[in-house]
């Protein structure tokens, strides 16, 4: 990499967890002030290799070296201690204690042998400036903070510890358009500074702004390293999936739907983040949500679960009026509805147990009489369902948390779909997943609808939205601003609606994604 001298190194490094391969003789030079992208699948050997480096898990074989010299990290305090600081994907925080309690948690400073209150305050508000995060106050619980800002705080937290080699999993997956500007801002500030920093994410468009080196991961080896822009995306995705890279998204049906609305809402409201929503989604149908993060797509999902309390307006199933006081309300009888979470890992599914124990959990009540869960049509469902949304695993007794991103995404909505829901919300659930993964979620999306499932997906990608939907309604403050049909499904129609731009789209003049 423009011949310069590697800060650190790693030689063929392989990792085995049983009989599953997730690291083999793979290999990565780091160079400083540069950031380098790791590219993959998920199950290709990315978080592997990251935690490898940053002292979480012993490779079974291998070497690295750290300015010319061999090491080793017993733990992620020794890889810290190196200047090697890695920001999970998985949030670090402790969501009970403030943000300057988790920003300096690993070495807080001292007076008189108590933490010094002040300079712990001084060191996070350094911390949250340096991250373009100044305007979260240092004493805000964690767990009183939206997700996006949480995640800010953790790319904070570890920049406290001045590290020589950053390491970024997915660590825009869940910010807001405004918070990634800002994060890349940081980004390129600390590579000027002479940092090298490792940058793993699923959006080509971070990759093609950011990168100055990518290396391509498949089933657990290092396929190709090269400079970034030196390759198509299109070539790009073929090194990641290792086949011939077709179009995405699956051809949509021609005409309206004529059916009845499955789900409508009529002047639907709620505190300040919802104003008057008025919508149906009729069986077959794929109506998408866009508009800008935080809109209240997000409030409006939880308001049909049955998760919000004081809404105003009304919520008709089949034409009729319903109460949706609870998600078990949403979920049983004639409503017969699923929400597919924005987090996955604490909203979707029980990490520590097993994947059998995942997908059958939504559905034990119809799986059981008098109370016993008649095994046999428990396993035949799972078997469905594993062959529906192809779950790659290596045992259905083993914990989901061992499984990537992508497959666990899979065991959530393979979870509701065993309780065959005649409605399917879905709250931005491509989010952190590779483009393999994705491709297959598009298909079964398109494939529920054409059975007759009414979908209401929220998007953050307004690709996903354009190529998905029959139907996008872009939300601003809370409110419909406008609904998008068929070839009217645009970029340029999606980001002046959702940046409340009136007028012709020709006359816009904005070109890019918001």
């Amino acid at each position: 990499m423009d011949g310069a001298a590697p800060l650190f190194r790693m030689e063929g490094i392989s990792k085995r967890y049983g009989g599953v391969r997730a690291l083999e003789k793979a290999d990565l030079t780091v160079t400083a002030g540069s950031i380098h992208a790791i590219l993959g699948e998920n199950g290709a050997g990315k978080s592997t290799l990251i935690k490898v480096m940053a002292g979480v898990v012993a490779p079974d074989e291998g070497a690295m070296s750290l300015d010319g010299r061999e090491v080793t990290f017993a733990s992620p305090a020794a890889a810290n201690q190196a200047g090697i600081v890695c920001i999970f994907q998985e949030l670090s925080l402790i969501p009970e204690l403030s943000v300057a309690d988790n920003i300096v948690i690993s070495d807080p400073p001292k007076r008189f042998g108590m933490i010094d209150r002040k300079a712990q305050r001084r060191i996070a508000e350094e911390a949250l400036a340096r991250a373009g995060a100044s305007d979260i106050h240092p004493r805000a619980l964690v767990k009183d903070l939206p997700l996006s800002r949480r995640q800010m705080v953790e790319i904070a937290k570890a920049l406290a510890r001045k590290p020589r080699i950053l390491i970024l999993d997915e660590a825009t997956s869940a910010l807001t358009a405004a918070d990634v500007a800002k994060v890349f801002a940081v980004l390129k500030r600390l590579r000027s500074e002479g940092l090298a920093l490792l940058y793993i994410s699923h959006r080509m468009n971070e990759i093609a702004e950011l990168a100055d080196h990518c290396t391509v991961f498949r089933n657990g080896r290092n396929v190709a390293s090269y400079p970034a822009g030196s390759k198509s995306d299109n070539e790009v995705v073929e090194l990641m999936i290792g086949r011939e890279y077709s179009h995405i998204f699956p051809p949509k049906p021609v005409g309206a739907s004529a059916a009845t609305p499955v789900l409508e809402a009529r002047n639907l409201s709620w505190a300040d983040r919802l104003d008057n929503i008025s919508l149906s989604v009729r069986a077959g149908e794929v109506v998408g949500l866009g508009g800008l993060d935080g809109q209240g797509q997000r409030e409006l999902l939880l308001a049909f679960f049955g998760v919000l309390r004081g809404l105003r307006g009304e919520v008709l199933i089949d034409g009729k009026p319903v109460s949706i006081a609870s998600p078990t309300a949403a979920s049983h009888g004639r409503v017969g509805m699923a929400l597919i979470p924005e987090d996955r890992k604490t909203e979707g599914l029980m990490l520590p147990m097993t994947v059998r124990e995942n997908l059958s959990f939504a559905a034990l009540d119809r799986l059981s009489k008098a109370g016993i869960i008649d095994r046999a049509a428990e396993q035949r469902l799972i078997d469905d369902m594993v062959g529906l949304l192809a779950i790659k695993t290596a045992g259905l007794d083993i914990p989901v948390g061992a499984l990537s991103g992508g497959n666990q995404q899979k065991v959530v909505i393979a979870k509701w779909l065993m309780r065959q829901p005649r409605i399917i919300l879905l709250n931005d659930p491509t989010r952190g997943i590779d483009v393999g993964t994705k491709q297959e979620l598009y298909q079964l999306m398109r494939k529920l609808a054409d059975a007759g499932a009414a979908i209401l997906f929220y998007s953050t990608d307004y690709d996903e939205l354009i190529g998905c939907c029959d139907r996008v309604l872009v939300l601003y403050d809370g409110a419909i601003k406008r609904e998008l049909v068929g070839e009217g499904i645009t970029e340029h129609a999606l980001i002046a609606t959702a940046l409340n731009i009136h007028g012709d789209d020709r006359r816009t003049g904005l070109g890019g994604k918001a």
